[in-house]
């Protein structure tokens, strides 16, 4: 592998064909988010054993709608926006390991696959899906300006079925973006071995958190949310709504560069 180059496969001499450049990566983009309440069982049942359940308010969930421009250094793929852009959908929890409450991705869908790439790497479960955001713009008629009375709309889709639909009523600037996605990452990053019974080749608790955080004031309104279910996902089922929280919106900027490792157990062959 010493002749060959890249972040993640393909690898090749030149590099140029590796589905993931070299970090860091920068992303630009808004959030849409919506905070709301579900079963504390059914964030337990998500959680592996040695995690245990937030310390307050354990059910809360943050479904959030990210659309997002991103590049490695240099921003070489900002002049080819088809390898830049992209829109993901995911679910957080919280969670607590040893003491410390953290914020915790559990469902993930996005529509590229340089981002499932990445998501892989960081341990975020992705999966492609299609989905859909309101975009504001100050000009023009055809999309709402950031002030009070603003509707987004938003949507997610997998294998062709709607798996949630959302409507945002901005209301008012806020304080910040909710909580639920407020804390450092924690994920498991899980690879099982080629040979089969061997266990994990690749099994690490790690943490992380952006760096050099860009962040347009939030805003806050009331929400209103559906799920759905599939034959292939259980987004519903899994985390279903009791109690809708708050929506948000905001733009924000920040920079991934890497994370640390707080457990591996990975088999050493």
């Amino acid at each position: 592998m010493s002749d060959l180059q890249g972040f993640l496969p393909p690898f090749t001499p030149t590099g140029n064909s590796a589905l993931v450049p070299e970090m860091p990566w920068h992303y630009s983009g808004t959030l849409l988010t919506i905070e709301y309440r579900t079963d504390v069982e059914k964030i337990r049942a998500l959680l592996p054993s040695d995690l245990d359940l937030a310390d307050e308010d354990p059910g809360a969930v943050a479904l959030i709608w990210a659309d997002w421009q991103s590049c490695s250094e240099g921003g070489a793929e900002l002049l080819d926006p088809a390898r830049s852009q992209y829109l993901e959908a995911f679910a957080v929890v919280r969670c607590n390991f040893e003491g410390k409450n953290y914020s915790r991705c559990v469902l993930i869908w996005v529509t590229k696959d340089f981002a499932i790439g990445r998501g892989w790497y960081q341990g975020y479960p992705k999966k492609l899906g299609n989905i859909n955001v309101t975009r504001i713009f100050n000009h023009g008629k055809a999309a709402p300006r950031l002030a009070a009375g603003a509707k987004l709309g938003a949507s997610l889709a997998a294998y062709d079925h709607r798996l949630a639909s959302a409507v945002v009523t901005l209301r008012e600037p806020a304080q910040n973006n909710g909580f639920v996605n407020a804390l450092p990452m924690l994920h498991h990053r899980l690879m099982p071995s080629i040979q089969r019974g061997a266990g994990w080749s690749l099994d690490q608790i790690v943490t992380m958190s952006g760096i050099d955080a860009d962040l347009g004031e939030p805003w806050i309104g009331e929400a209103e949310l559906t799920l759905g279910d599939s034959e292939w996902d259980e987004l519903a089922s899994m985390l279903p709504v009791r109690e809708i929280i708050a929506g948000y919106y905001r733009e924000v900027g920040v920079t991934f560069a890497g994370g640390t490792l707080l457990r591996d157990r990975s088999v050493k062959i």
